[in-house]
């Protein structure tokens, strides 16, 4: 399902304030909400006043194991990130990584490539949360990516990273420079 493109202005979630507040750091004018609960992902502008002007949604899937910040526990973590890097820029459609690097391409009727198209690695910007210990998103290799199982979208069964499908992803990775934030929350 392709993303849907449309702009509503809306004031961003409490949480983010307060995590935008906290992280002290000059907010990208793009940003990535991300919605455990409705399996979805906005792509926005932050506002000088504030408000977030939604631009698109996609589906996507979160962790089947639900959310949480410890290593291991294949959880999709919560809180602020920013995408830290970007890996696959150029490869085809279908591209398999494994570690990061390329490993082939899927083929039709292979569902079972669990990391494909493009890499946006998250790095957690809240010490204590989801940044630093046995929390840190980077650490946890928690990504936004690809996958051959594209059917799952929609509804939870990733082991921590957000799925998106092709036809979101590429286009969301051709926009999306280094350093825009990502709010993965509950709502």
């Amino acid at each position: 399902m392709s993303g849907s493109a449309y702009a509503h202005a809306a004031p961003p979630p409490s949480g983010l304030r307060l995590a935008l507040r906290r992280w002290g750091g000059r907010p990208s004018r793009s940003l990535l909400l991300v919605s455990v609960r409705h399996q979805c992902l906005a792509e926005c502008e932050l506002c000088p006043n504030g408000a977030l002007l939604e631009w698109r949604r996609f589906v996507i899937s979160t962790s089947r194991y639900g959310t949480g910040q410890e290593e291991g526990s294949l959880r999709t973590p919560l809180g602020l990130h920013r995408v830290a890097r970007k890996i696959g820029a150029g490869q085809p459609v279908g591209t398999v990584f494994a570690g990061r690097q390329v490993v082939g391409l899927t083929r039709k009727g292979r569902p079972d490539a669990p990391i494909c198209h493009r890499i946006l690695w998250l790095e957690g910007l809240e010490p204590g949360w989801n940044r630093g210990g046995t929390r840190d998103s980077f650490e946890r290799y928690i990504y936004i990516h690809g996958l051959g199982d594209e059917p799952t979208l929609g509804r939870p069964a990733s082991r921590g990273c957000i799925h998106v499908a092709a036809s979101d992803l590429i286009p969301l990775f051709d926009r999306t420079p280094v350093g825009t934030l990502v709010w993965i929350g509950w709502n």
